[in-house]
Parts: structure tokens; sequence; C-alpha cells
């Protein structure tokens, strides 16, 4: 669908009309809470990740006791993530060594609709195809492991990226749209972001909170590359949206805060408005195997 995108979202419109104007049958249709639903976009050609809230950064950052970055005014950034590790609503199934320290990161994603290269921000919006939730699954042991070595995220990303429950066209979002950031360019637009983890709010964000837009990381990722039609592209995470920044600021505030992590059995629930509502349990592998027990000792 996407790599004709065009021509398929004019008969998507046409189906839509035909059921509000109902022209179909009933039969023709499986109800959306009896339907096994998969990622909207299940095999992307590729998974970017972003860095767009100012809010997350600083906190995190002031939270490890460093200054801000003066580098994330100045350009966006993204890293590729493992995009064969696309899912959607359901059972994330984590390996041992995820559990230390598995963490949540509640963001917004984009699909891109057509291909660009060297597109300029002023010009991006039109080929964003739609926007979904996304969960960046992280293992934080994992992560912060491997980035001591100034490569990565690596493992501690690649084991789950969630998206969904559906991909919203620009046009349906068209009356929630809110000026971006002064000194910025491109839509940005007034959704509010939220998590739950057993039933409990632990996130609250608004998209309308990116520093950076979408139309600016598109930019720049394709800058001499070319981004494709089915190329997903999240925001990064909003601010208070994952339990390393939440533990941090809390130990901050309170020597005796206690740290929270994502254990096995556990529902995640993300939800932005008009976007829908993402459902998530937390599975532990039937496998012992632990890539941290095979580090050398030296």
């Amino acid at each position: 669908m996407l790599e004709h995108w065009d021509d398929n979202i004019e008969k998507i419109k046409e189906l839509e009309s035909k059921i509000i104007k109902g022209q179909l049958l009933e039969k023709q249709f499986t109800n959306y809470n009896e339907a096994i639903v998969l990622a909207p976009v299940p095999q992307p050609t590729s998974c970017r990740d972003g860095y767009a809230f100012r809010q997350h950064v600083a906190a995190a950052r002031r939270n490890r006791k460093v200054d801000m970055i003066k580098e994330f005014d100045q350009y966006p950034i993204f890293y590729f993530t493992n995009h064969n590790a696309i899912q959607g609503p359901g059972n994330i199934v984590c390996m041992p060594d995820h559990f230390l320290k598995l963490d949540f990161e509640l963001e917004v994603a984009i699909v891109v609709c057509k291909k660009g290269r060297n597109i300029k921000a002023e010009d991006a919006d039109e080929y964003i195809g739609g926007f979904m939730i996304m969960n960046d699954m992280s293992a934080r042991t994992l992560q912060m492991e491997e980035m001591l070595l100034n490569l990565g995220p690596a493992k501690g990303k690649d084991f789950s990226t969630v998206i969904g429950p559906m991909l919203v066209t620009p046009d349906e979002l068209a009356h929630f749209e809110t000026p971006c950031k002064p000194g910025h360019t491109g839509k940005n637009y007034n959704l509010n972001m939220k998590c739950w983890v057993n039933g409990k709010l632990v996130s609250e964000g608004n998209v309308g909170d990116m520093d950076w837009t979408f139309a600016e990381i598109l930019e720049r990722c394709s800058y001499g590359a070319d981004i494709l039609p089915g190329d997903v592209i999240g925001s990064g995470t909003v601010g208070t949206g994952c339990f390393l920044e939440l533990n941090g600021t809390g130990l901050l505030n309170d020597p005796n805060y206690a740290v929270q992590w994502l254990q096995e059995g556990d529902e995640v629930v993300m939800e932005i408005d008009h976007l829908g509502t993402l459902k998530n349990k937390i599975i532990k592998d039937e496998s012992k195997f632990s890539i941290l027990a095979q580090k050398k000792n030296i």
C-alpha cells in the first residue's frame, strides 16, 4: 500500500465513504475487539528513532548530574534500530538479561509514504503517510554496558519495538495542528500522551512538546540518503516517558525513592489522543541463556 500511496489512499477514502454511508454489508467486516491486531507496518523497510523532546533529554542529563548538551539545540539526531523486531499489540517476549532494568519508552512514530532524498524541512511533511504510537522497549543494563564503548544502542534495544494499534493519516489530525517551537519548521500536533503500567498512570506528555519536528528529522534522515515508503521513524521519548527518567528524578528528590522496572506479567498500556490505545503484556522467554554471562573476565 505504501509503495503506491497516492493511488491507494484515494481507494481507502472511497471505502471509508461507503462505510459511513452504510453501503457495505456488516458481514464484510470483523469487529475490532474480535480481531487479532498486528503492527500497522509489520515489515518496515527500516526503523529509526529520534531524540526530539528537550524535556526528556534535559531531565535525563540533570539526573546524571551533567549539563544539558548544547548540540541538542543545533540539529536533530536519530539512530537505526532493528526493523525486524517490529510488533503490534500483544505479548512482548523478553530474554532473561532484558529483565535487568527492563523499560518502556512512550513515543509517537511516523511512516514514510514516498521516496525522497535531500528533502528540505519545509517540504518534508508531504512524505508522512501517517502516525502511530510507539513503545521503544529498552533493556537498560545491556544498553548502558555497550554504550560505554561509544556504540549502540544495540542489544539493549533490538528485541522489540512496538507500533500501533493503527495508522492515522495526517488529514485526520488537521484539527489538532499546533505551532512548532520557535525557530523550528514543520507541523506539530496537540495530542496528549499517556502510559499506564498495571493500571497505574506513570507517564503523561504531549506530542506538541516535540522540539524537533518530524519534518526536520526527515530533512536530516534524507541528507545524501534515500528515505523509502515503509520507513518508520520514532520521535524519541516524551518527557517522563520511561522508568529510567522517572527513577532518576525520584532518586534526585528522595534517596529512598523506590525505583521501578518492568517485570514478567506486567501490562503496559499507551494512549495518544486520536491514535488509539496500544496494549502489551511482558512475557519471559523459556530460555535461560544469558549474553551477560558470556563476558570475558580480565
